[in-house]
């Protein structure tokens, strides 16, 4: 594993790789990792007036669903009425009453965060995503839970206690609140201080109560291959070159399409390695939304480089109209 990204938030790539990855959480201190959504961020959200469900949610451990007009307004615009707009002296009331605030996916609306984790994407060749939680202190938003994820916690501000259980002892194990009847061995207690990070390891059960001060702590999941991944990669591979009418008309026309398509899924079968199906089902999971962030032309530099209605031809943008006029302006002026 190679990741000049990983290695800020937990120093020596290999020998995490080789000791905690996948296999037991840890804590890290790393000497500077600055988080690139905070409390400061979360204002400048907030004023903008944008943020809204389902990016916006208020959780609490005790399975109490906190519903969203609890925490959200609406807004009339142009004569329709819209729901789901946080409301931020809602959201204060709701932490000061125990709740947790949670933000999801802050990298597809948030650039920083997004450059951070298309980073990361691309250097583990995995789908990552970003979650921001607030959680005043005493407060613990979600119960004792398993994730379909490597976690990286990095505490933010305030600080927060974890609990780090075990791995699953099944395969097939099940994903959200970990069942009361299962025992699952506690392996790390801690508290985080702000600048710390937790690794928590796909699967192992974890829960975070707040330990003194509004803790916040940015979450990045490494997202990895699972069945249904597996599967949708399977079919594409089987699938791939096959040219068969999507809508065959009458029962002799299906029955020449089953023909083919299982003459064509045989002949590619034979074909597919192991390795194949795992790359294929790797690069299909970093395509999916919340990967890197596709880089647009910036609407500054549109406007300069604005094509006329003539194909072929270009006409002054009016950023360059106005640099014009300026000039000459200045020039009837004499100013240099």
């Amino acid at each position: 594993m190679e990741s000049p990204t990983l290695a800020n938030w937990v120093g020596d790539v290999e020998s995490f790789s080789s000791h905690q990855w996948q296999h037991k959480p840890a804590v890290f201190t790393p000497e500077t990792l600055a988080s690139p959504f905070d409390l400061d961020e979360l204002d400048v959200a907030f004023d903008s007036g944008l943020l809204r469900t389902p990016y916006l949610e208020m959780v609490r451990s005790n399975k109490v669903t906190v519903p969203t007009d609890a925490y959200t307004t609406s807004r009339v615009v142009n004569g329709t009425t819209h729901h789901g707009f946080a409301d931020r002296a809602k959201v204060v009331g709701l932490m000061r009453a125990g709740a947790t605030l949670l933000l999801r996916h802050v990298d597809q609306w948030h650039r920083p965060t997004a450059d951070l984790v298309a980073r990361l994407s691309g250097e583990l060749d995995r789908r990552v995503e970003a979650f921001f939680f607030v959680t005043p202190a005493d407060g613990q938003g979600l119960a004792t839970h398993r994730d379909d994820a490597d976690v990286f916690a990095l505490q933010v501000a305030g600080r927060k206690n974890w609990y780090v259980h075990s791995a699953p002892k099944t395969a097939d194990w099940p994903l959200g609140e970990l069942p009361d009847d299962e025992d699952s061995p506690q392996l790390l207690r801690g508290v985080l201080e702000p600048g710390n990070v937790l690794y928590i390891p796909r699967g192992f059960a974890h829960r975070a109560v707040g330990e003194a001060g509004l803790s916040a702590h940015l979450s990045l999941t490494i997202r990895d291959i699972s069945l249904p991944d597996l599967a949708a990669a399977l079919q594409q591979c089987l699938t791939e070159n096959l040219d068969i009418p999507a809508r065959p008309l009458g029962e002799a026309a299906i029955k020449d399409a089953c023909a083919t398509l299982l003459g064509h899924a045989r002949a590619q079968l034979a074909t597919i390695t192991p390795d194949d199906l795992r790359l294929a089902a790797r690069a299909a999971q970093t395509r999916q939304p919340g990967g890197e962030p596709t880089r647009l032309e910036k609407f500054t530099a549109t406007a300069e480089d604005w094509d006329s209605d003539t194909p072929g031809t270009k006409r002054p943008g009016l950023a360059s109209v106005a640099r014009t006029w300026h000039r000459l302006r200045d020039a009837a002026r004499g100013t240099p």
